[in-house]
């Protein structure tokens, strides 16, 4: 399943994300357990996001299920679009690339609002779940926004300002047409994690990459869906990790690090006490401050 894609180009993920795992990617392969792809046939990711590890997934193992869902609809909708509409999402956004690329740039500032405005209004009459012009948008706007941030306000309504960019990538059309590709038999699914449960049993890898935790005094952007995941949403997820443990999957979970600020929060070693947990380096770019940006360790907790 996994790498039989007639592109000679590898799918990569489409968005810029925050709290992404581009540059995590070979230290949570080569966590991966022995036997996945072999005896482990099965991939769960319920938290996909930009799908980094997704897609190094789909690029180097034969599966026979992969499962995918996200909280944020428009973001699903994404994907679908992309697996099952690939020629009319792209046709939409090499226009929208022609019209940016051929204005100044406060012509361009002025194109942007308008699109979100377009964007928006999709969300308010309830069309930005199942659309492909909602999924061009989601796009375009990722490609152009300021450091690639998905914000909504309280109405659920997406309001990152215009980022400063010269000539934005908005339409890869080759990578597109390779990630449509490798989609075709992934499972897409807008559901909260606790629904992949009928998907794992023992024959799963499940890679759960949650909103972190955020840092004391260094209070992350803020959650890309219009729930936020305090402690105790960390607390059940730790209850669902334990329930398909005993399932028998193999498991592994992404999470910030408390101690970079405060060497006493042992929050996840007493959540996670009977589990391996490893720390990783991490250099984070979505931040307004650039100070604050920067290199720091993340938390990679396996049931195995």
């Amino acid at each position: 399943m996994g790498g039989e894609y007639m592109s000679d180009v590898t799918a990569k993920p489409i968005l810029k994300w925050a709290g992404g795992k581009r540059q995590l990617i070979s230290e949570i392969s080569s966590a991966f357990p022995d036997g996945f792809g072999t005896t482990i046939t099965k991939y769960v990711e319920p938290f996909v996001g930009g799908g980094a590890i997704l897609f190094n997934v789909l690029s180097k193992y034969d599966l026979d299920e992969i499962y995918i869902s996200d909280v944020n609809a428009e973001l699903i909708n994404m994907y679908i679009q992309i697996r099952d509409n690939v020629n009319e999402l792209i046709k939409i956004l090499i226009d929208f690339q022609n019209n940016f690329l051929a204005l100044t740039k406060e012509e361009q500032k002025k194109y942007y609002y308008k699109r979100r405005e377009d964007y928006n209004h999709l969300i308010q009459t309830g069309q930005s779940k199942n659309t492909v012009l909602s999924a061009a948008l989601f796009i375009f706007l990722n490609r152009t926004c300021f450091n690639g941030l998905y914000r909504a306000n309280k109405k659920g309504f997406f309001n990152v300002p215009c980022g400063n960019y010269v000539n934005p990538s908005i339409c890869n059309e080759a990578n597109i047409r390779a990630v449509s590709e490798a989609l075709k038999d992934v499972k897409i699914k807008c559901a909260d994690y606790s629904e992949s449960i009928d998907y794992i049993d023992s024959n799963t890898l499940v890679y759960l990459d949650p909103p972190y935790r955020p840092l004391k005094g260094r209070e992350s952007f803020i959650s890309y869906t219009e729930h936020n995941f305090d402690d105790s949403c960390q607390k059940e997820l730790a209850g669902f990790i334990e329930t398909i443990s005993s399932k028998g999957a193999f498991v592994i979970l992404s999470n910030s690090d408390p101690k970079c600020v405060d060497s006493e929060d042992n929050f996840f070693e007493e959540l996670y006490a009977d589990y391996d947990i490893q720390k990783v380096h991490a250099r984070r770019i979505i931040n307004s401050t650039p100070a604050k940006r920067g290199c720091i360790t993340e938390l990679l907790i396996k049931n195995y």
